[in-house]
This record gives C-alpha cells, sequence and structure tokens, in this order.
C-alpha cells in the first residue's frame, strides 16, 4: 500500500490519528451520511400502493422502483469500496453521494416509470458510503474510538430507515410526492458538502489496477442472482426467466470465482475472504440481514391490517411508521453498549449476542403481536439485537483484513446482508402470499402466516448463532494484519489494526 493525499481534499492527508475534537465532528459527518443513504431505502414505501397510478404502469412494474435501489446497492457496495482503496476513500465517498444527489433530481420531476427507475438506481449506488465510511475511521481515528465509532455507523442503517418511514409517509400524505425526492437531494447535498469540508482523506491506498473485468463478472452474477429472488414472486418460481437467471448466476460467479483467483490485484481477494473469521462472519452476515429484514416487512402489515380481521391492529400508515420509529432508535441506543463488549469480550461475542437477543425478539412475537404496545416491544427488542450484531460484524472485518483492503472487505460484508435483506422479502413475501383468508374483494395474510414467519425469524436467528459459533477465536491485542504490498514510508500499523483475532494470526 502507499500513502498518498487526494488533490481534491481542502485539508492535509489525515495523520495515523486525528485529535479528539476531530474525532467526534469526523464520527458525526460519517453517521449523518449512513443515514441519509439509508433513508433512501425506505423513500417511496409510502408509495407502493399508489405507485401505479401515479407512474401510470402496473403493480408489477411500480415494484421497480423499489428492486432498483436494491440491485443498485448491491452492485455498488464490493465495486466502490476497491475502488475506495486504490483511489481514495473520501473521493469514492463523495462520488456516491454525488450519485445519490443526481438519482434524486432524476426522480423529483417524473411521472413515469423510466426515469424513476433509473434515478433510484443511482440513489442505490449511494450505498457505499457506510463501508467506506467505517473505513475512514479505522484509517483516521484513535484505536480507543474505533469500536465505538464503527458500531454508531453501522446503526445508522437501522436509524435511517425507521425514521425515514414516518417522515416519508407524513411528506407524502401531506403534499405532492415529488416533494420526496427534492427533499433527498436537499439532504444529499449537504452531506456532501460536510464530508467535502471536514472530513479528511485516509493517507492509507492500495497498489495495482482496478480489475474491470472482476467487477463486470460480479455485477452480471449479481443482477441474475437478485433479480429472480426479488421478481420471482410476480415471474413465477418455476417459470423459464427465473431458473434461468438462476442457472446463469451460478455459472457466472462460477466463472468469476476463477478469474478473481488468478488474477493479481482482484476486486476480492478470495484468499482472504476464505480465512475462516471473514467467511463465517460473511456468512452470519446473510442470515442476520435475513433476520433484520423480515421483522421490517413483517410488522408494519400487521400494524395496518384493519381491525376487523380480529388480529390486524388498524394503523394507518403514517401511524404504523411512527409505531416502528423506536425501534431504530434502540438500534442506536445499544451501539456504546455493543462497541464496550466488543473491546471487553471481543466482537464475536457482540455478534452472538445479537443473534441471540433477536431470536428472542421473535419469540416474544408470538405473544404480544396483539396490540400496537407489544409490536413496539418486540420489534425494539429485535433492533437491539441487530444493532449489536451490526456493530460487531465491521470489527471482525476490519481487524481480519490488511487496511489497504479495507474499503473492500466492508463492502463484500455490505453485499452479504443486502442478499439476505433480498431473500427474506422473497421468502417471506411467499409465505404471507400462500396463507391468506379473503376481506371483501381482497386476499390478506392470515394469522397463521404472521406466526409463521416470526418463528422463521427466530429460526433464522438461531441459525445465525450457530454461524457465528464457528468463527475461530476472540479479538485481543496483537500484531497488526500485515499489508499484502507493503511499501517503504507506510507505517507498520495503522489505527485500528491492533484488534487482531488470534486465530487469524494461526489461520495465517
Amino acid at each position: 500500500m502507499s500513502a498518498t493525499a487526494s488533490p481534491m481534499s481542502p485539508v492535509p492527508p489525515a495523520s495515523p490519528a486525528a485529535p479528539a475534537s476531530r474525532t467526534h465532528v469526523i464520527v458525526g459527518v460519517l453517521a449523518a451520511a449512513g443515514i441519509v443513504v439509508s433513508v433512501m431505502q425506505t423513500l417511496v414505501v409510502p408509495l407502493i400502493p399508489d405507485l401505479p397510478q401515479l407512474l401510470h404502469t402496473s403493480a408489477s412494474n411500480a415494484s421497480w422502483a423499489i428492486t432498483a435501489t436494491l440491485l443498485g446497492g448491491a452492485i455498488a457496495t464490493p465495486v466502490v469500496g476497491r475502488l475506495g482503496d486504490l483511489y481514495g476513500k473520501r473521493r469514492l465517498l463523495l462520488i456516491s453521494t454525488v450519485l445519490l444527489v443526481v438519482g434524486s433530481l432524476v426522480c423529483a420531476p417524473a411521472d413515469s416509470l423510466a426515469p424513476v427507475v433509473i434515478g433510484r438506481m443511482l440513489q442505490g449506488f449511494g450505498m457505499g458510503v457506510i463501508p467506506l465510511g467505517i473505513s475512514i475511521m479505522r484509517d483516521v481515528l484513535p484505536p480507543e474510538r474505533l469500536g465505538s465509532a464503527m458500531a454508531v455507523m453501522s446503526s445508522s442503517l437501522g436509524v435511517g430507515g425507521a425514521l425515514g418511514l414516518p417522515i416519508s409517509a407524513a411528506v407524502a400524505q401531506g403534499t405532492d410526492w415529488h416533494v420526496l425526492f427534492w427533499g433527498s437531494a436537499g439532504l444529499g447535498l449537504v452531506v456532501g458538502v460536510l464530508i467535502f469540508r471536514l472530513v479528511p482523506e485516509s493517507s492509507v491506498t492500495a497498489r495495482g489496477r482496478f480489475d474491470v473485468v472482476g467487477a463486470l463478472g460480479l455485477s452480471a452474477g449479481l443482477l441474475c442472482l437478485l433479480l429472480p429472488v426479488s421478481k420471482g414472486g410476480d415471474w413465477g418460481w418455476g417459470s423459464g426467466t427465473t431458473l434461468g437467471l438462476f442457472g446463469a448466476a451460478v455459472v457466472i460467479l462460477l466463472l468469476w470465482g476463477v478469474w478473481e483467483s488468478k488474477h493479481p490485484a482482484p476486486l476480492v481477494d478470495l484468499r482472504t475472504s476464505s480465512r475462516r473469521p471473514i467467511l463465517m462472519t460473511n456468512l452470519a452476515s446473510i442470515v442476520i440481514g435475513f433476520a433484520m429484514y423480515a421483522m421490517s416487512l413483517v410488522a408494519p402489515q400487521l400494524l395496518q391490517l384493519p381491525g376487523t380481521t380480529g388480529y390486524g391492529l388498524g394503523q394507518s400508515m403514517l401511524a404504523a411508521g411512527l409505531w416502528m420509529a423506536p425501534a431504530g432508535l434502540v438500534m442506536m441506543a445499544v451501539s456504546p453498549f455493543a462497541a464496550r463488549l466488543s473491546a471487553a469480550r471481543g466482537p464475536k461475542i457482540s455478534l452472538l449476542v445479537g443473534a441471540l437477543v433477536i431470536a428472542c425478539g421473535y419469540g416474544l412475537a408470538l405473544g404480544l403481536m396483539g396490540s400496537t404496545w407489544g409490536v413496539v416491544a418486540f420489534a425494539a427488542v429485535v433492533s437491539a439485537g441487530v444493532g449489536f450484531a451490526y456493530a460487531a460484524m465491521p470489527a471482525l472485518i476490519m481487524s481480519a483484513v490488511p487496511a489497504s483492503e479495507g474499503a473492500a472487505a466492508n463492502g463484500l460484508n455490505s453485499l452479504m446482508r443486502s442478499i439476505g435483506t433480498s431473500s427474506a422479502s422473497a421468502v417471506m413475501g411467499v409465505v404471507l402470499a400462500h396463507m391468506t383468508t379473503t376481506l371483501g374483494p381482497v386476499s390478506i395474510p392470515t394469522e397463521a402466516g404472521f406466526r409463521a414467519t416470526f418463528m422463521i425469524g427466530a429460526g433464522v436467528a438461531v441459525v445465525a448463532a450457530l454461524v457465528v459459533l464457528g468463527i475461530p477465536g476472540r479479538a485481543r491485542a496483537g500484531r497488526p494484519v500485515p499489508s499484502a504490498e507493503p511499501s517503504a514510508g507506510v507505517p507498520a500499523e495503522v489505527p485500528g489494526e491492533s484488534l487482531v483475532p488470534e486465530a487469524v494470526k494461526d489461520a495465517r
């Protein structure tokens, strides 16, 4: 790796550890960026019932406004992470916010499907902000602040998602829906200016060229995988299109793996990613992502079903969003405790606690689903578990890879979470669609259907805990992870690399 300064930077290159006064500013700006980006994920959820009419299209086609953001985020996170390692994390952070703003401006005046889909995909590209932000924290923050800072950054996902839903619902109900996108453009612009002025460029970069073939191969493979996962319910799970795309995904990703294993500077270092600590953490991320998103999908539906069903809670979209908002705040509130637990016992223990708390939350749901306060309670428990888990995952990843690969490794971990959330959407959608009853002219999920989803969530969380048990060792003080390509003039250690699992060192 090499030490370089970004020519875009209005501040000097980052020192090995930012002063305490700057630390608070850097963490605050990066966390705010994470919240804004995660708000984009729920921005159009209140509009889902009205999108076909607003965009003059069918309900099936209108769902592309959601799917496009998912695909954009999945493709962007590993690619943008690697670009950040090579050409400057802050530079790519700014580019990601620019794409978010451009996407919002494309959507803002639109009244048809095509520009909204294009703009929503560009907004999805902004998801690279979170792994890039975590990697910058590793490079510029003092080690004693790193754990809590990464926990706050990770929890911004939940906070943005929880706050975005009621805010979007209130705006959509009170004014023209285009205001949502004008507002998101303004938020993105403010965050971009704050990053430009207040966040320093990392002095840690990787050497080598960008793996264009690897990026194209991974993007094609992810598209073929996530498209049928997202749209299989509309196309039919046994249709030629769905099965053909799944088959193409297998072939493309296998060929991509062969290419990456032979490339001297791969997009994803499969040798590093196959190490047991990283592999098991990424597998746990898929399952935790599933468990987290299941709650986001199921609880609002339960809140909004009419009370005449006997189990629905009769809330409006805005009220349902407000009832769910405390869950996101709980995720932020537990992040400092998760960081302390990770510092004392290792991030593996925090991740294990998170998985078990999530399982307990879904268990509570079976007994508390009959009231709005009950939904708030079990959603808060699930979110607390997610807060512990999300705080631990970047710590496990960052302690097991060289600083010059930090953004790419975090991007891959974020991708694993996205695969988990996509799978949750597909599985829970199938369960609720097949366990229905009629209410007037429409079909709605049955009470048994909701109970089945909660039991699936609990089971998946238990599986996550079992996967976590396969992560070797615990993080403790030790020698740093060496860079694959050290160069003269670069310190042997950067902030955050001192927390290396002993098992990782043994594996090397």
